[in-house]
């Protein structure tokens, strides 16, 4: 009985030891004091924090926290201090959805310790409709790196939420044993917690839709080779999602699913942006306000149109004679760049290539090149293959590149999100940007925040692109309502690679078989402004010089691919989108209808308020029609979006 008494008084000394540490409720609010985070603790000394946007609930209580294989911060944890500060930056990107960003933000760092005094700080970032976490691991002793086994950070939402989601794929499947490349299917408006596709969880981001109480996107940034890149976990039916890592089957097997991080050190941001309107989700920034620049840039490099062969005329066009006409239509368009895809070292060869490549530069049009980026982490054939996987082979080539003034490299099927993988494509950056070259990645992860982090990356795939367009009969029938959800999730937090703007009606060479498009080409222009990604690879033929209308060619012709300012008109991810691009002093704004009948918008464009401009449109018929028109003076216009249309209207720029 006395052992009893003694044992039952421990426990609860411990209990009590536990309750004691247990602190206030810490509020952070952003700077308009909309966006509120509450951090608190639990009786076990654990960590949490929930959302609120004016007052409504947008994330219970999530929890915090992680667990490395030296230290457990899930638990018994005691704040020790906090500090706070006021963040005030601009900068300057020419590669994301505005040129100028002015950045606002209160940052709160509270530091917990465990009963062995190991401490751990977790960095709260609160701007208006965004806010970011990440934790920083102190050094204690002679320990000097650890793995982290798991982290409990989680996103719970209320049980009234719908998801617009992309399932995580299993490793090492698909076609050549290519996946995850990130490009399976969203499904929108699905029910909290309904199981995913393959059971591995979703790729970020992650739009959540919380009833009447607004919208979140979450997502990551900051990944670099001293961490790997997450997803979010299958969620529960109460709502929780959590950080997960990457599946031990990625990378054919080889490197850790876990990452290993040297002390002093930190995780990567995981970001949340909240609104009780779509507006501040498709127009953040956050993925690029919460981190620095890796390196400076070797030159002022460069941004532009492609032409590309391989999406419409595929492998058999990978020679000499079809690149000099993919190359002809780049100068007759007054494009840039021509993307030469793979299996040009084959097809091509090197010799000729060097002459393709001088040829382009006489019409005043630089090149891109395709790589594999094989390796061992798949099956993927094409060439050139064993060249951008390891540092001693890759530089030569680069510096190959860099005499023949090649601009850029297109790198393609990456093997998944370890670290292992995270530091080939910093690699590959870094060793890039020595050589002059940009650097667009296809088959590959979501871009977190790489656009500011590496002045030479361009873009990334991390999509269901164009290429399925001319793969499947489902992809057409489903690309309108495909790209009305891009713009508020996937291109809102980076670049996207998609190859937009297929004239043809038919997708194959000679546009007379193959796949049928459904979408109108007023739709297909309107996606070259919809889409955002600095190099846009377009998928127009030479045909379409002559079987499309004058007006349609000019367009693309002109079309910009980097812009000043970005703002959301209206839409629903999934039903319809219309959004104003801004070049310098010329505004762009584009809407597309992924709905089976007609739809009437009425929008306010105050930029546009008693101007000039040319409307395109789709007549009944779905042939494409250009009106120029006088805006009236408040910015108020009725739009019309055919059904799988779109719509645009470009200003005079005076």
């Amino acid at each position: 009985m006395n052992k009893k008494i003694i044992l039952l008084s421990a426990v609860l000394g411990i209990y009590f030891s536990v309750k004691a540490q247990i602190q206030p409720t810490i509020a952070i609010s952003s700077p308009d004091k909309y966006l509120v985070l509450a951090i608190s603790q639990n009786e076990m000394g654990s960590v949490y924090y929930s959302a609120s946007y004016k007052g409504k609930k947008i994330l219970e209580n999530s929890p915090l926290g992680l667990i490395s294989n030296v230290s457990d911060f899930s638990k018994q944890l005691k704040l020790v201090g906090q500090k706070d500060s006021v963040i005030k930056e601009t900068y300057q990107q020419s590669r994301i959805k505005k040129s100028e960003v002015t950045v606002n933000a209160i940052e709160k760092i509270l530091s917990y310790e465990t009963p062995k005094k190991e401490r751990i700080d977790m960095v709260f970032r609160v701007s208006n409709n965004d806010f970011a976490l990440k934790y920083i691991l102190l050094k204690k002793g002679e320990t000097l790196r650890c793995i982290i086994e798991k982290e409990l950070t989680g996103f719970k939402f209320p049980s009234s939420t719908t998801t617009f989601l992309t399932p995580q794929a299993s490793p090492m499947i698909g076609w050549k044993k290519t996946k995850p490349s990130y490009e399976e299917e969203y499904v929108a408006d699905e029910p909290i917690g309904t199981p995913s596709k393959y059971g591995m969880g979703y790729t970020f981001p992650g739009l959540f839709h919380v009833g009447n109480n607004g919208w979140a996107l979450v997502s990551e940034t900051g990944v670099s080779s001293l961490y790997c890149a997450a997803k979010l976990s299958e969620g529960t039916k109460d709502g929780l999602y959590t950080i997960a890592f990457p599946e031990s089957g990625e990378n054919n097997g080889i490197g850790s699913a876990k990452p290993a991080v040297t002390l002093p050190g930190e995780t990567p941001w995981r970001t949340i942006t909240i609104g009780d309107q779509l507006k501040p989700i498709v127009e953040t920034t956050i993925p690029f306000d919460v981190i620095k620049p890796l390196y400076q840039p070797s030159t002022d490099y460069q941004f532009g149109r492609a032409t590309w062969s391989w999406l419409e005329w595929q492998d058999n066009s990978m020679n000499y004679n079809d690149q000099i006409i993919f190359i002809d239509l780049a100068a007759q368009m007054g494009y840039e760049f021509i993307l030469i895809d793979a299996l040009w070292d084959t097809q091509v060869g090197y010799k000729k290539t060097e002459e393709l490549i001088k040829y382009a530069q006489s019409k005043k049009v630089n090149a891109y090149l395709w790589y594999n980026s094989n390796g061992f982490w798949n099956d993927a054939p094409q060439g050139p293959r064993n060249r951008m996987n390891t540092s001693t082979v890759r530089k030569k080539e680069m510096a190959w590149m860099k005499s023949l003034g090649v601009k850029g490299i297109k790198v393609d099927f990456f093997g998944g999100d370890k670290q292992e993988t995270i530091q080939l494509y910093e690699d590959i950056l870094s060793d890039a940007n020595d050589y002059g070259l940009g650097v667009i990645f296809h088959g590959c992860t979501l871009p977190r925040g790489w656009e500011r982090m590496y002045p030479n990356f361009v873009s990334a795939e991390a999509v269901l692109a164009s290429e399925n367009l001319v793969f499947t009969q489902h992809a057409n029938d489903y690309e309108a309502y495909n790209a009305t959800l891009h713009p508020f999730i996937r291109n809102s937090v980076a670049s996207m690679d998609f190859g937009p703007v297929l004239l043809n009606t038919r997708h194959n060479r000679g546009n007379n078989g193959g796949t049928i498009r459904k979408t109108t080409d007023i739709f297909q222009l309107a996606t070259s402004v919809v889409f955002q990604s600095s190099v846009q690879n377009f998928g127009i033929t030479p045909n379409n010089l002559t079987d499309r209308e004058s007006f349609v060619i000019d367009f693309m012709k002109n079309v910009p691919t980097t812009w000043d300012e970005t703002v959301f008109i209206d839409g629903y991810p999934g039903k319809y989108c219309v959004l104003a691009r801004r070049s310098k002093d010329k505004w762009y704004i584009a809407g597309i209808n992924a709905e089976k009948t007609a739809k009437k918008i009425d929008v306010t464009l105050p930029m546009l308020a008693g101007a000039n401009v040319l409307l395109y449109s789709d007549q009944q018929d779905r042939s494409p029609a250009l009106k120029p028109i006088q805006m009236n003076k408040n910015g108020k216009i009725v739009f019309t979006i055919q059904p799988e249309g779109g719509v645009m209207l470009i200003s005079d720029g005076k």
